[in-house]
């Protein structure tokens, strides 16, 4: 579709200038370095600017080249990117730095064609790295582009299928005004970002109000067209905190996650997806079903830090997180109550036992916490355990993959977000990192 020239060259040439004079001043902002840039917009996918400062900032020191990145054990990698979640984004980035180092020379290349063969690069990478690092006019459409360009031009398309990204990367190339293919596109996501946002759009500080389709139809608040995504597959998870004793007291048994698949070859607490239950049938809300924590106790501290890590990350509460999570669960019903804790243990016992060939005894509840991923959701309760008669084993008599850590080796091995909160909690209700 086309529209007209002068809304497009008004668009263009106040947008750039509103920039150039309100833009963030933001650690990637001052270099051109190709490496920095990519490493920044690796990260800002799925996660706010301000978590992502201080990850980029260590990352940068840690990894200050494409050599130094391409040559880092990818547990150091993994373990800087801690927190930051999706961590296929850390694989995927070290994988095709190795790649730049191998094929051109630890130079980051500046073709369409060579940066879109690298792992993990696709359409909004590579025009980001080509425009702010090289000054290409290539278009970098992203959620917050798509966003500003159908409120702007009244765009209607679905901007969940793969042709309405097509035609707006189209319209995005043939906005960027000549020699300014850099800051454009950055402009465009800073709009999308701190004025023309999801929700209760600033229109009266936007620089390209007067022209704005959306915003005179009375739209703003409606477009852009997106058709909802699936929600994620609920699960529910019962984790094995298991204390050593002997040679081990004082140490946590930890294990690897496979070679492949989710969250590969990452740390967690060994856990087990709860079968179904034999009897009961009983329906209700879960939370009534949820055992409570002592006042102060862990599962407090743990629902504490549980806020503080969606506040950081921007993400929903969560109780919030949770409600969404069990709704989905029943297609919007009230999901099956959980079984009581003397049922939940035994199961954990067994199932650890079957699959896993580690012999637990399960103590008592800990916390409840829950995780979203992309195409998951984890409900999950912690369970404080105790090695079978044998507390104090040590490496060898375990499965492979297992491992006893001490507190102070929590910061040698790269554990997701959930597993992480559900272990500092613990070390914080024993006192082991007091002062720390």
């Amino acid at each position: 579709m086309e529209y007209p020239t002068e809304q497009k060259r008004f668009f263009s040439a106040n947008l750039l200038a509103w920039y150039l004079i309100h833009r963030r001043d933001l650690p990637w902002r001052r270099s051109r370095n190709p490496y920095y840039i990519w490493i920044s917009e690796v990260m800002l996918q799925q996660t706010r600017v301000d978590t992502v400062i201080p990850y980029f900032h260590r990352f940068v020191d840690l990894f200050p080249t494409v050599e130094a990145l391409a040559e880092a054990p990818e547990d150091e990698v993994l373990k800087a990117w801690e927190g930051l979640g999706y961590y296929s984004r850390a694989r995927n980035l070290q994988q095709a730095v190795r790649e730049v180092h191998e094929r051109y020379g630890g130079i980051v290349p500046d073709t369409k064609e060579d940066i879109s063969s690298l792992r993990g690069v696709g359409p909004y990478t590579s025009g980001a790295i080509l425009s702010i690092a090289y000054n290409k006019p290539e278009p970098a459409v992203d959620g917050n582009v798509m966003r500003v360009l159908s409120r702007y031009f009244l765009i209607e398309d679905d901007i969940a299928k793969p042709a309405a990204r097509v035609g707006m990367e189209r319209l995005a190339r043939d906005l960027i005004p000549e020699g300014s293919a850099g800051d454009f596109n950055q402009a465009l996501m800073e709009l999308g970002a701190m004025v023309c946002t999801p929700r209760s759009p600033q229109c009266l500080t936007c620089p390209v109000m007067d022209h704005c389709s959306g915003r005179l139809a009375g739209r703003e608040e409606t477009l852009p067209v997106k058709s909802k995504a699936k929600p994620p597959k609920p699960e529910r998870r019962l984790v094995a905190l298991i204390e050593g004793e002997g040679e081990n007291a004082g140490r946590i048994l930890i294990r690897q996650r496979p070679q492949e698949g989710l969250l590969a070859r990452m740390w967690e607490l060994p856990h087990v997806e709860l079968r179904a239950a034999a009897s009961g049938g009983a329906r209700g809300s879960l939370a009534a079903a949820e055992p409570p924590g002592p006042a102060g106790g862990p599962g407090l501290l743990l629902a504490a830090a549980d806020e503080a890590a969606a506040a950081s990350a921007g993400a929903d509460s969560p109780a919030k997180r949770g409600r969404r999570g069990k709704a989905a669960a029943a297609g919007g019903e009230a999901p099956a109550a959980w079984p009581g804790d003397a049922h939940s243990m035994e199961q954990l016992r067994i199932a650890l036992a079957e699959e896993e060939h580690v012999d637990v005894l399960p103590q008592g509840w800990i916390a409840d916490t829950n995780h979203t991923f992309s195409h998951l959701y984890w409900d999950m309760k912690v369970y404080r355990c105790r090695l079978g008669g044998q507390g104090g084993a040590p490496a060898g008599q375990l499965p492979y993959r297992y491992r006893w850590m001490s507190p102070e080796e929590l910061e040698r091995y790269a554990f997701p977000n959930v597993f992480l909160r559900v272990l500092k909690m613990y070390a914080e209700e024993q006192g082991v990192w007091a002062g720390k």
